[in-house]
């Protein structure tokens, strides 16, 4: 074809040749800067959700513990709070950037006329555009000078990385850390050792299309918050050791609050949640046993008597903390001193308040004498007998209700007494599955799931039976499901992933033993891991 002379059909030929050659190409560009644009959103779909559990679970953590045991946690939250906002400068200015370098090559996510989402092969040239990114990043175009742009954005990554490594470095807990920020948050090859001779930048930008530069910034994006993820973790985690488990600390002593004069009683002191670690002790105890301390209580006076002590935890930094606990009780008569005492005894049978709308039984006697003669009385609400010496009390308004104790002591005497009960709502009822209301399972269980709700370590026969609840994922609209099972919601929860986070919110119920309406319920958090 190339010698000699080309008829008019020979030239027509061989030019719609070279057209469907282009068009071949054009077509293998194009599939793989999509496959290229489709992987950077799902990197922005993956950062979004790694901020959205940063903020509402983690980070939520760390602040309440900061608040609990601000010794321990206090510092922790604030070193993260000051990374925190590093971090987002960084993020806002990496975003900042892309919206610049789209915006010069002429990138439109919408079609500006009927606002639908552009096409890839609307934007190809945009995309396919290396002009815009080498501006943006090298000063007149030239791959040696970086911009100010550029150098904007390592002095960025170098601040996280600096306070990183000056804040934490020394924390051998935090290691991990700071060998995520070098390794992932640096704009320099390690030791200067380039894969092909170039800089970092020139690499990433010079010369770049347009979808690779927004991609190597999404990267940016990702590591940064995926740094700051660690960081809560590590910091929730670093305070303890491995082997012992708390999310919060509480001194817990056991004892009865009333014991009879020389006969034998003993308190159990504890750190809850409990845990027999040798890194636990315990001072003001006779003896300690797998993480219990046993001090045998003094019952040889009639009156109020205290113990008290120091729960001491030794945490993985070697740092011990300490944590102070007290025990009031009350040493009573025994049987053979009765008939010598005179006065009048109330004791609630399971608290030391009234809960308003329920049934609270007390009990009421006069030493010595026939409690059947003896009677009650409320300043509000209602008294029911249960027996001798034995009422109901169902407290209505007001904060306190004040109960009158009347009767005959032994010596013939008409007596009464005051007794003063603080009146208390009956508390908020949890969300719960499988007894708890956070835990973690795969996605493939929750489906086979069932709903309660409980009011935790409440002595009263209060029960719920839960009606309906609502179940949310992420990324899609709450669905609504009647009855206490999640297997109406299978096909909404065959969108989870691991890592995504399934609540159960908007829980409704009925309650038996309760009068009035059922309060809002707490909701159910689900990890899937």
């Amino acid at each position: 074809m190339a010698k000699g002379k080309q008829t008019p059909r020979q030239k027509m030929i061989n030019l719609m040749y070279l057209v469907f050659i282009a068009m071949m190409a054009l077509n293998i560009d194009v599939e793989i800067i999509r496959s290229y644009y489709d992987s950077t959103r799902s990197l922005n779909a993956t950062r979004l959700l790694t901020e959205e559990k940063n903020e509402d679970i983690f980070e939520k953590t760390l602040e309440a513990k900061a608040q609990q045991v601000p010794d321990t946690y206090a510092q922790p939250w604030e070193q993260y709070k000051v990374l925190k906002e590093k971090i987002n400068v960084l993020v806002k200015f990496a975003q900042d950037s892309k919206d610049v370098v789209k915006k010069n090559s002429d990138f439109h996510d919408k079609d500006p006329k009927t606002g639908k989402d552009m096409d890839i092969s609307e934007n190809f040239s945009a995309l396919n555009n290396n002009e815009a990114t080498t501006e943006y990043f090298f000063k007149e175009g030239d791959e040696n000078t970086p911009s100010a742009n550029a150098l904007e954005l390592k002095k960025k990554m170098d601040d996280v990385k600096n306070y990183i490594n000056s804040t934490f470095g020394n924390n051998p807990q935090l290691q991990k850390l700071v060998d995520r920020a070098n390794a992932s948050l640096s704009a320099e090859y390690a030791n200067g050792k380039s894969p092909n001779g170039k800089t970092w930048f020139q690499n990433k930008f010079y010369h770049q299309p347009l979808i690779a530069a927004i991609s190597n910034l999404e990267i940016i994006q990702n590591d940064a918050r995926n740094v700051q993820s660690d960081a809560l973790a590590l910091m929730l985690q670093e305070k303890v050791d491995a082997s012992i488990k708390f999310t919060s600390y509480e001194a817990i002593v056991s004892a009865p609050t009333d014991v009879q004069a020389g006969k034998k009683a003993e308190a159990v002191i504890m750190l809850g949640n409990y845990s027999n670690s040798n890194k636990i002790s315990i001072s003001g105890v006779s003896r300690q046993e797998n993480g219990k301390g046993y001090l045998p209580l003094n019952t040889g006076g009639i009156g109020e008597k205290k113990i008290g002590g120091v729960i001491t935890l030794t945490d993985a930094t070697g740092k011990a903390q300490q944590f102070p606990f007290t025990h009031t009780y009350n040493v009573i008569a025994g049987p053979q001193q009765v008939k010598l005492e005179q006065g009048l005894l109330l004791s609630a049978d399971k608290m030391n308040v009234m809960y308003r709308g329920l049934q609270n039984p007390v009990s009421g006697s006069i030493l010595g004498a026939d409690n059947a003669q003896l009677s009650l009385t409320a300043s509000s609400g209602s008294v029911s007998s249960a027996g001798k010496g034995k009422w109901n009390i169902k407290p209505t308004t007001g904060n306190t209700i004040n109960l009158t104790l009347s009767g005959t002591d032994p010596t013939g005497k008409r007596v009464s007494q005051v007794f003063e009960y603080r009146i208390k709502n009956v508390p908020p009822p949890q969300g719960q599955m499988r007894g708890q209301n956070s835990l973690t399972m795969p996605a493939t269980s929750i489906k086979n799931q069932t709903v309660q709700a409980a009011i935790p370590d409440f002595d009263f026969p209060v029960s719920f039976t839960v009606t309906e609840f609502m179940v949310k994922v992420p990324g899609k609209a709450a669905m609504l499901v009647k009855g206490n099972t999640l297997d109406a919601a299978e096909g909404l929860l065959k969108n989870v992933r691991p890592g995504d986070v399934v609540s159960i919110i908007e829980i409704k119920a009925t309650a038996q033993g309760l009068e009035g309406p059922v309060k809002r319920i707490t909701p159910i958090v689900i990890n899937v891991p």
